[in-house]
């Protein structure tokens, strides 16, 4: 239980903002979804009124009754109409609304600088961001939203048909020998204890779907994911040939599902042995219970009827906890996935901000100087990978990075503030921002346009700029394309990508450039006419680059070896 409230305190904590946000409407279309739920109630209880009228008029042979009843029905079913589709648009608004402001919410809280990138580095469940913020936070919503509504509909459909149920039992005399006891409302007592007993049952026999539901989730999201990095590798694997080992690696991330889907399997198998009796004897049951007094002339088949509908619909509402439980389970899963995501952001945030000696330092300087002082980088598991750097880079200064190059790079990173762990300080230069170059140029999906001008907008750059540039690379056949649209990571050879990469470097024209073995793919005449064009095109640049290739040696004045 204790575990319970803790899960509510803190989903209500990620999500009620909402709820409190002027701007969303969502009060006062909450408000608006209550009242039509009311009258789905009323509507409900006009309808088992209107059914014992009728049986009645049947029961008196009376035509002119019948036409009665015939002509209320057509205007209860007007109303229905009316209520039941405002009600689904104000539903689905209310749920598309809010399912919104928590994607808008925690995308911003998850990419947001290099968060996207540092949460993977800390311990948590928080794999597959991705899923948990498309689906999980689609279900938690919609889900919530068709879980409270469902709710408060039984509650008032409870309050609503014991009133009713408890005026038609009237009082039945229990004859116990000594004496006769008489039971008000007896009909009542059945359907609770009915009901009760049916969902404690239920809730017991359906306790192991909880696990099982999000055991499945999590095994399908990391099946996904397989898959996705599968595709977006598509050319090397093809390359090396190594689709037979892909498929041995798939089949094993689905073995994960089977497995899952076989535990869920067993636990919905007890579900439904346990509903599939339940909703027959819900048929039966309240007909057996309520026959004899209309045998014995008690009650008119009008009142039988209507105590029958009445008595179902009261169970109908006390059943609401095993009706919903396959759907509760899916949504605590969602909930805690994402639950778990942004708590590792927020505990992301923490240690960022709390100092610490093992935590590298960066500042801002007023003066044009990239500096390092005293400066360690080391493994997230405290592992030393750089030793103690103490130097300084000038504006225009070029500088080669030698040695090995996966460790170089996270001198970069920690250079970007991706990479905290370590100890010292980097000092970065003023206000002019820093210009990284990776060995694979980020191309985003879209025209080749807006993918060479990422991440600013397609618009920023003029033709004849971008045009004189692609010359000046080598893509002349490109100028062409620059409004076609592909998926330019996949349908381009390395080499082009690197010079589209040399090209937005060339359009923005940074003062300090980091290039991590940005051309290593290019041969070494042309590495050698990409440098001579950087130095050319951006003569007061500064330049750290990360490449073990010797025609770079001649475009530096000095290097530093890691």
């Amino acid at each position: 239980m204790k575990d319970s409230n803790i899960f509510v305190l803190r989903f209500l904590r990620l999500s009620g903002q909402f709820w409190c946000e002027e701007v969303s409407g969502a009060k006062a279309k909450a408000v608006v979804l209550i009242l039509l739920t009311v009258a789905q109630i009323a509507i409900a209880v006009i309808i088992t009124e209107w059914s014992a009228d009728l049986f009645n008029a049947l029961d008196q042979r009376s035509m002119s009754g019948f036409f009665r009843q015939l002509g209320l029905i057509v205007l209860i079913f007007m109303a229905n109409i009316a209520v039941s589709t405002n009600h689904l648009r104000i539903k689905r608004s209310l749920q598309i609304g809010w399912r919104t402001w928590l994607t808008e919410r925690l995308i911003s809280q998850w990419m947001v600088e290099g968060r996207h990138y540092l949460v993977t580095h800390i311990s948590g469940e928080h794999n597959n961001p991705d899923s948990r913020i498309a689906e999980d936070i689609r279900i938690a919503t919609e889900s919530a939203i068709d879980l409270c509504h469902s709710l408060i509909y039984s509650v008032l459909l409870l309050v609503s048909f014991t009133e009713i149920l408890w005026s038609l039992s009237g009082v039945v005399m229990l004859d116990l020998g000594l004496f006769t006891l008489p039971i008000h409302g007896h009909l009542v007592w059945l359907a609770f204890i009915y009901a009760g007993a049916a969902s404690v049952l239920g809730w017991w026999i359906g306790k192991p779907l909880t696990v099982a539901t999000n055991a499945k989730q999590t095994a399908e999201a990391n099946f996904r994911f397989d898959l996705i990095s599968a595709s977006e590798h598509s050319q090397s694997i093809a390359l090396i040939h190594g689709e037979a080992n892909e498929q041995q690696r798939l089949r094993g991330s689905f073995a994960g599902i089977a497995d899952v889907w076989q535990r869920q399997s067993h636990a919905w198998l007890q579900i439904m042995m346990f509903t599939s009796g339940y909703s027959v004897l819900s048929m039966a049951f309240p007909v057996l219970v309520a026959a004899p007094r209309y045998i014995l002339g008690s009650i008119s088949l009008g009142a039988l009827m209507q105590s029958v509908q009445s008595f179902q619909q009261t169970v109908a509402a006390l059943s609401w906890p095993v009706d919903n439980m396959a759907k509760m389970a899916e949504w605590r899963a969602s909930v805690e996935r994402i639950l778990g995501l942004t708590q590792a952001l927020e505990d992301l945030e923490t240690e960022i901000a709390r100092p610490d000696p093992d935590r590298i330092v960066l500042e801002k300087a007023e003066l044009p100087i990239l500096t390092f002082e005293k400066l360690c980088i080391r493994k997230f598991n405290g592992e030393d990978l750089i030793a103690c750097i103490d130097t300084q880079v000038r504006l225009g200064e070029r500088v080669l990075i030698i040695g090995d190059a996966t460790i170089s790079a996270k001198l970069f990173k920690a250079i970007a503030g991706l990479w905290p762990w370590g100890h010292g300080r980097i000092i970065l230069p003023d206000d002019d921002p820093m210009f990284f170059m990776p060995p694979r140029p980020y191309l985003p999906t879209g025209s080749l346009r807006a993918a060479i001008c990422y991440p600013l907008a397609s618009t920023a750059f003029a033709d004849e700029d971008l045009q004189q540039i692609l010359r000046l690379v080598g893509l002349n056949d490109f100028i062409s394309q620059l409004d076609n649209s592909d998926v330019w990571d996949k349908c381009l050879a390395r080499s082009d990508q690197q010079r589209l990469g040399l090209v937005r470097l060339l359009l923005c024209r940074p003062k300090w450039v980091l290039l991590q073995e940005a051309f290593d793919s290019l041969d070494p005449e042309s590495e050698a006419q990409m440098f001579r064009l950087i130095c050319t095109q951006l003569p007061d640049a500064t330049l750290l680059t990360i490449s073990n290739q010797p025609s770079a040696e001649a475009f530096h004045q000095r290097r530093i070896l890691m």
